[in-house]
């Protein structure tokens, strides 16, 4: 199985030929637009399997997968309390495991922006992650952590890892969390102002079977979006 997951920056009605040049089995797609909505007659053919949400039909997050692929959205809550969290898209695949699709928001949250919206939804459903991918662009890094918050980026590393849940990226570069040496953003579309914000985590049997991780060129991405596409292959 193949899955990418990959911020598109925006008006994928004209960039997913791009991206399914990868041939994947699934795709998990940021900024993209709600095809049921969207006048791209192509675009609403590609997307004959799928599950979207977002706040307007032009920006959400969406998972696609192959037509023979049983994709059934989860019934996971996204209330902290007195707090709506986004945004997060739970499916499941071929009843066989969970997919946690993620695109963090600051959701006008004064404390909770972001990662800190990922440390909310981990309270409310880690009950739920056992045979589970989670992937997206979580707006997060090691170097922005803060030492007087308990929600940091290293936080929800060390929830997940504390349920056997790793970031395949780290596994398989062998780099630590912060020190990547592949970027995944490209701040403003400048090659001088780079970061690596996305993530494909999976638990313990997607570590054992995890063939091959690569990241998407500059050279062909970065005039698509700002952010690199992220492929994992799994036996």
């Amino acid at each position: 199985m193949k899955i990418v997951t990959w911020n598109c920056n925006g008006a994928f009605r004209n960039k997913f030929e791009n991206i399914i040049d990868y041939n994947a089995d699934i795709y998990i797609i940021q900024e993209c637009e709600n095809p049921i909505e969207s006048q791209h007659k192509k675009y609403k053919e590609w997307a004959c399997n799928y599950h979207w949400i977002g706040d307007s039909k032009n920006r959400g997050l969406a998972i696609f997968a192959r037509p023979d692929i049983d994709l059934k959205k989860l019934d996971w809550s996204n209330k902290y309390r007195d707090h709506y969290v986004k945004h997060f898209l739970p499916c499941t695949v071929n009843n066989e495991f969970d997919l946690l699709a993620v695109w963090t928001h600051q959701n006008n949250s004064p404390n909770f922006g972001y990662i800190g919206q990922l440390w909310k939804y981990l309270q409310i459903n880690k009950n739920n992650l056992n045979h589970t991918i989670i992937a997206g662009d979580f707006n997060s890094n090691k170097i922005w952590d803060q030492w007087d918050r308990w929600w940091n980026h290293s936080d929800v590393v060390e929830e997940l890892d504390g349920i056997g849940i790793e970031s395949l990226y780290h596994k398989f570069m062998d780099e630590q969390q912060g020190e990547e040496t592949s970027h995944t953003l490209y701040f403003q579309r400048k090659l001088e102002k780079t970061y690596h914000i996305d993530y494909i985590f999976g638990s313990q049997e997607f570590c054992k079977r995890l063939k091959c991780l690569e990241v998407g060129q500059v050279d062909k991405w970065l005039a698509i979006s700002d952010h690199m596409p992220l492929v994992c292959y799994f036996e």
